[in-house]
């Protein structure tokens, strides 16, 4: 099996002698990896032993044997939980981004991940790492808000007992995703009201023929909602907002854990409310998975020196095959 890890249809390309461990993650991972092999990548995994991919890579024992051999560390999109439990769909042993993690990684190795909660971020600043939120990237931004709108309608069309056309459905934020999810909504039919702050946003949603909502109003406008979809990272459907909406109403909240609603009290009220992160690699992980194959060549060309050492693959190859 050792001959099999890390070979295939190798392209030279940014990322040609580039070691690269893949730590954790969902589906995405799984279609992302053969795209950085294609263009020269060697990847070490570490709890991927159960993947689909696994007996391509080389598989790690520990955080110490990644951070160790490493040039670039790429965490799953999804972040970590708020204990520093990273996602790791295709292993059974716990992965923690803590202090001691961190303490292993050298720091002239950036660290990559989707989004990163405050607490990691001030551990990492403490320690003089380099963090890259790649989440926050337009370019990740605005390719992923297609599967995420497609899942966001998929989760509201198995949740209502109507259609999407004729709903009066609110999108609440009109960034990236919420101008992408409210285009798709009207493209259904939908009678689409958008939750805007800027005046620029205003416009535009107003351009698209969208009912433009200012946030002050929201209140007293709510109550008309069939479905809610919120993008906004905030607490915007608070129990004095949520008592103004109708209890037959369903909230499909896309914003980043936590969301922006009180789920508890949603419960109490009788209002269905799904928190929906991580929805491309849900509903599209081989799109998204290629999507990240896309831009991690220049993202990681930003944050690494364009001279690299060839592999030595006798020093990287002491782990054993997943």
């Amino acid at each position: 099996m050792e001959e099999r890890k890390n070979e295939g249809q190798r392209t030279p390309g940014v990322l040609d002698h580039m070691v690269l461990a893949v730590i954790g993650g969902d589906d995405r991972e799984s279609y992302l990896i053969p795209e950085l092999q294609k263009q020269g990548a060697y990847i070490i995994g570490l709890g991927l032993e159960e993947s689909p991919v696994a007996d391509t890579i080389e598989c790690a024992a520990s955080f110490a044997e990644v951070a160790a051999k490493a040039d670039a560390m790429l965490f799953p999109m999804f972040g970590t939980d708020e204990r520093g439990l990273v996602k790791a769909k295709y292993t059974r042993h716990p992965i923690i981004l803590n202090e001691e993690a961190l303490e292993l990684i050298p720091r002239h190795v950036p660290v990559f991940i989707g989004w990163a909660r405050p607490v990691l971020r001030e551990m990492v600043k403490t320690r003089g790492l380099r963090l890259i939120e790649v989440a926050n990237r337009d370019d990740v931004a605005i390719m992923n808000s297609v599967p995420s709108a497609e899942g966001a309608i998929q989760m509201a069309m198995e949740s209502v007992p109507i259609t999407i056309h004729g709903s009066e459905s609110f999108v609440l934020g009109f960034g990236r995703f919420g101008l992408t999810l409210a285009r798709t909504l009207m493209g259904m039919g939908a009678r689409v009201s958008v939750v805007a702050r800027s005046p620029e946003n205003q416009a535009r949603a107003e351009e698209m023929g969208a009912r433009v909502v200012e946030l002050a109003e929201l209140r007293k406008e709510i109550n008309r909602a069939q479905i809610v979809f919120n993008t906004i990272p905030a607490m915007v459907l608070s129990p004095s907002m949520l008592d103004h909406m109708a209890t037959d109403a369903v909230i499909i909240d896309a914003a980043s854990i936590p969301g922006g609603t009180d789920f508890e009290y949603a419960r109490k009220r009788g209002i269905k409310a799904l928190l929906a992160p991580g929805l491309p690699g849900i509903v599209a992980p081989k799109t998204a998975g290629r999507i990240l194959a896309r831009v991690y060549p220049s993202i990681l060309a930003e944050h690494l020196p364009t001279e690299r050492r060839p592999i030595d693959t006798r020093a990287v190859k002491e782990g054993e095959a997943c």
